[in-house]
């Protein structure tokens, strides 16, 4: 990205690092000028610790608040016998495993459930007595955040009865989701080297090419692609007979050989891809021969005001894009499938139950599509967390289905392979709309074919910019047939680490979104791929209100109902603008086609397009 800083204002630069990021969940009344994207190496990197640590100190907020609404529906329901308070609480322990221990108090009875995790000098018991003591006082109790041997985070939280004097509850709550969210957003943010060197084979490169590149610390992700170091995607000219195949894999030493088509993935044994793509193109006709580039995650009328115990608190990003009065044209449909290519789903969250249909595993096909990570449920739950349920938060959608294709694996990295077998997989089974917060910045024709195929089927493509606030294209954002994304904050400003560009389509919230979270619980992350999974929402929607639209007229029409920001008119850092549910879904519900309303954007769209083909 661009460093070119004049001196005046490297004392301004020095001096906005001292400058505070945005209010954690805090919507500003007050809209600024877009933010500076010249960023130094060292204010982005400032900028992203900022985002981090908001990230951490959220999610912490948000189990706090969710375990005290736990608490009280636990006493809401009465203690009864010693028997049924015990049972009421192992319930909550077992659909809550974070919860460690749990005392339901009334006067001088209590019922304990669980065990007190040890600290040094008995730390862990002054904060449970002290908490013991406050809900006996009538007033909430939560303890600093501590450190057990053992490297995990807990706190203390007490919680009284608001209707009964004398009556509460204490607990003490295992927070290692905070620890998950920091190394999960070391990565998303690229803070930190990823995936690592030498891990899993992968070499670090120029994109589109086989050149080394050293990635030392995360800013030199921004100018860096991954791929396989043994192997070798192949399109041939024309089909290999059985002879040909067998030929190649002695030729090669093949380990493994995968198909799509008439497209092969070969990995050798002994050779590298900087050997294997000039035999391939020395000895075999073909269309195309590439890397097997590997993509990874790029983690802000009458109304409705769901009653989900987070949203009010925490949810700035809904009210902010028009989404409660969007609900009033449309809520979703069941008929319009959302599929998300992912690192999974947890499908038994308890926000996202009755949500989730089939979907597939493509990293491991023996196994379902569960999240080891929590980029893929935090995303799903964004599109579709049940609204209106009374627990955590609500998803832009009530209605539409989830379907989690896991292209991602347990390092939150995929290849070219595993994302274009996704994209098939998802438009065989009936996708409409696939959101893809994954990217890199290596064009692969591989999985430009396989987009190819699902825009060729009416599937609408939405896809994260990145997160290195770079102008670099990347992809799959940046094919012509995908939706490109870019993220905002609570201040409508772009948020410091979005990618920006000619590419990008719009801009959507991205920064410190609360949502989902493995082991049923609930985490804040900020990146592209936050911003990414409100507009494929958006055009479920869309969709769900007028099946009729082609995905070339539900896109022009996100683009001409978004909401300017920036510069007049279409920029690099914001697209066409800011997507609002509610003009978007006004519109759809009167829309008789795009090719009469919008003829010279589709006409521009379709051109673009076709160029893309011919070359």
């Amino acid at each position: 990205m661009s460093r070119k800083w004049i001196g005046a204002l490297t004392i301004l630069a020095l001096a906005a690092l001292l400058i505070p990021t945005t209010s954690i969940f805090a919507p500003k009344d007050v809209k600024k000028a877009p933010q500076t994207t010249n960023f130094s190496a060292k204010r982005e990197h400032t900028l992203k610790m900022a985002t981090l640590q908001n990230d951490m100190k959220a999610t912490a907020m948000l189990c706090a608040s969710e375990c005290s609404k736990d608490f009280q529906k636990l006493m809401s329901t009465g203690m009864g016998s010693k028997e049924t308070a015990e049972g009421k609480i192992e319930h909550m322990m077992h659909e809550h495993m974070h919860m460690n221990y749990i005392s339901w108090i009334s006067g001088n009875r209590s019922v304990n459930r669980g065990s007190i995790p040890k600290m040094e000098g008995g730390k862990t018991e002054v904060y449970v007595h002290e908490a013991k003591a406050q809900v006996a006082r009538g007033a909430k109790y939560e303890s600093p955040a501590f450190t057990t041997k053992d490297g995990s985070r807990y706190m203390v939280l007490g919680v009284p009865d608001s209707k009964h004097a004398g009556i509460g509850v204490v607990g003490v709550i295992k927070q290692d989701i905070v620890q998950s969210v920091e190394k999960h957003q070391l990565r998303n943010l690229r803070l930190v080297p990823y995936p690592a060197e030498g891990n899993y084979k992968i070499e670090s490169v120029k994109p589109n090419s086989t050149t080394d590149t050293t990635v030392r610390t995360g800013e030199d992700n921004g100018n860096a692609s991954h791929y396989h170091v043994r192997d070798v995607v192949v399109h041939f000219a024309k089909d290999l007979t059985p002879a040909d195949l067998e030929r190649v894999k002695r030729d090669i030493n093949a380990e493994s050989v995968k198909r799509i088509g008439d497209t092969y993935v070969f990995r050798s044994r002994n050779m590298e891809t900087d050997q294997l793509i000039p035999y391939f193109k020395q000895s075999w006709s073909t269309e195309y021969t590439e890397p097997h580039y590997l993509y990874m995650t790029n983690e802000k009328s009458s109304t409705i005001v769901p009653n989900d115990s987070l949203y009010s608190e925490y949810q700035w990003n809904l009210p902010s894009i028009e989404t409660e009065k969007g609900w009033d044209v449309s809520k979703g449909s069941d008929q319009v499938i959302i599929a998300v290519l992912d690192t999974g789903v947890q499908s038994n969250h308890p926000d996202l139950k009755g949500k989730i249909i089939k979907g597939t595993n493509i990293v491991d096909e023996s196994a379902e599509p569960d999240d080891d990570v929590g980029h893929g449920t935090h995303v799903s739950g964004i599109i579709g967390a049940t609204v209106n349920n009374g627990e955590g938060v609500a998803g832009l959608s009530w209605y539409n289905k989830i379907m989690p294709v896991k292209v991602l694996d347990s390092s939150g990295a995929g290849s070219t392979y595993s994302v274009a077998q996704g994209i098939i997989w998802a438009v065989d089974h009936g996708a409409k709309v696939i959101n893809m917060s994954l990217g890199n910045y290596a064009q692969a024709d591989f999985l430009h074919d396989a987009i190819k195929y699902a825009y060729d089927h009416d599937v609408v493509m939405i896809a994260a910019s990145g997160n290195d606030n770079t102008d670099r294209p990347g992809y799959p954002a940046a094919y012509p047939e995908v939706f490109a994304v870019a993220a905002t904050d609570s201040n409508k400003e772009k948020a410091s680490f979005s990618n920006y560009g000619d590419y990008i389509d719009v801009a959507a919230p991205g920064d410190n979104i609360a949502s989902t979270y493995p082991g049923s619980q609930y985490a804040a992350l900020s990146g592209t791929s936050m911003a990414s999974p409100h507009v494929a929402a958006l055009a479920g929607l869309i969709r769900s209100v007028n099946p009729e639209l082609s995905n070339v007229e539900v896109m022009e029409l996100m683009r001409k109902t978004s909401i300017d920001l920036g510069a007049k008119g279409k920029d690099d850092y914001f697209g066409y603008g800011e997507i609002d549910i509610d003009k978007a879904l006004q519109a759809a519900s009167k829309f008789g086609g795009a090719l009469q309303t919008y003829p010279d954007q589709v006409k521009r769209r379709l051109e673009r397009i076709m160029t893309k083909y011919e070359r």
